[in-house]
């Protein structure tokens, strides 16, 4: 069946926009089905550059429907701003539909959001601040919002002062904050239900449907495997499951339905935020790869830890998400070293260590076994095929995949919607 998962294979940033937006023209339906708008997707058509949080990549695709699935959740003013964006620049968002069954990011779970990473101090995790990780929370502790509780009153208003009985304590007695009102979180809300209501709809009945009639269906996930709440690098992780499992969870499509799983894989590593990160560089060559990489958060803003490409977790992610194929972007950021190290294993209290250690203290302590392989010096923002790649870059493409476990279908050679190589089709 037609449908495919495409995914972060490292701790997110990999340029998963840049490959959902490849797919987008042969797909009919483009499904966020995680996260919020802590994630970000930089997309460049022509000359034209859209950087995305919280609107799935295949809206820059005519006759593709974007769907924002029950897993993910929604600040209705987040999404008002980026629709109005891309009304503004021509682009139709008139398809998009929304999930009734998604969950919205509230005014009060954006405050505690902040006040609770402030309050942490060294010991903060590193959230984006908008109010993800407390939404779902309120989700798993059922005094969550849902899209559809803005469509009757006296529900909202119950679900909201069941919310902030708990958090106006909090705010008041521990961060010494103002309480919040529930009548004004309330009239907020039932603001945004007019304009929201032309695109939700029952999205798990509409693609489970769109599957049925032999519609191509590709599940994109947000941040990366290595921050998913249950297989990443916890606590330094998101609060929702951005591996292949998260989508069916999160699009109420069942894994029998899912026939290839697509890893984004960055020909070297980053990573935003708090954490362990083994190959990460201190030097001028982690600044080299920021500043050619433009290794900048699009959400965020802030400057992304870059390191050398780690096998170790690239393996990792192929098991966890039972990956069929990797899409290899940013090979051109390599271009001009004499040789490129590749972690290949980790040393632990003087001991190799192939595969992830399953130990958050072994982790923190795991120093990274390189592997040097020739670098080359030659353009490759021009090559259209594999051979068109100076050998070097070959070889090291071929070591990667080998490295990995999974074959690299397509490669990214520069930021451009066609700068891109494709191997073998992923449809």
């Amino acid at each position: 069946m037609p449908a495919l998962v495409l995914l972060g294979a490292q701790w997110g940033d990999e340029g998963k926009g840049k490959a959902t937006d490849l797919l987008g023209g042969s797909v009919d339906y483009v499904v966020r089905y995680q996260g919020g708008n802590n994630a970000g997707h930089t997309v460049v058509v022509g000359d034209q550059k859209y950087a995305l949080h919280l609107l799935p990549s295949g809206i820059l695709s005519p006759g593709c429907t974007p769907v924002i699935g029950n897993g993910v959740v929604v600040d209705p003013s987040v999404l008002f701003s980026e629709l109005n964006g891309l009304n503004d620049r021509g682009v139709d968002t008139s398809k998009l539909l929304i999930s009734g069954n998604a969950h919205v990011i509230t005014p009060y779970n954006v405050t505690v959001d902040k006040v609770t990473e402030r309050f942490l101090g060294k010991r903060k995790i590193g959230t984006t601040g908008r109010g993800i990780g407390p939404t779902y929370a309120d989700k798993i502790n059922r005094v969550g919002i849902r899209i559809q509780d803005l469509y009757d009153e006296s529900i909202l208003t119950q679900k909201v002062e069941a919310a902030l009985d708990g958090k106006n304590q909090l705010l008041t007695k521990v961060f010494n904050r103002r309480a919040i009102e529930v009548g004004q979180v309330v009239e907020e809300l039932l603001s945004y239900a007019d304009r929201l209501k032309p695109y939700v709809a029952d999205t798990v009945l509409v693609l489970n449907q769109a599957l049925e009639q032999d519609k191509v269906v590709l599940f994109e996930g947000g941040q990366g495997t290595l921050l998913d709440i249950d297989h990443g690098t916890y606590p330094f992780v998101t609060s929702s499951n951005p591996t292949a499992g998260g989508a069916c969870t999160g699009a109420g499509v069942g894994p029998t339905k899912i026939s290839r799983v697509i890893g984004i894989l960055k020909a070297y590593t980053t990573r935003v935020g708090s954490g362990p990160f083994p190959t990460e560089l201190f030097d001028e060559d982690g600044e080299a790869l920021r500043r050619i990489g433009g290794e900048r958060g699009v959400t965020t803003g802030r400057d992304r830890r870059c390191g050398w490409f780690d096998a170790v977790i690239a393996r990792y992610a192929t098991r966890v998400n039972g990956l069929t194929d990797f899409f290899l972007t940013k090979l051109d950021v390599l271009t001009g070293w004499e040789q490129i190290p590749v972690c290949v294993a980790y040393e632990i209290d003087g001991e190799r260590v192939e595969e992830l250690p399953y130990s958050q203290t072994d982790f923190h302590h795991a120093k990274p076994v390189y592997e040097y392989l020739p670098g080359w010096s030659e353009d490759i923002t021009k090559a259209k095929s594999f051979s068109d790649l100076p050998k070097n870059a070959q070889d090291y493409v071929k070591a990667l995949e080998e490295m990995s476990g999974a074959p690299i279908s397509a490669i990214g050679v520069g930021p451009g919607r066609d700068e891109t190589i494709e191997i073998n089709s992923f449809l």
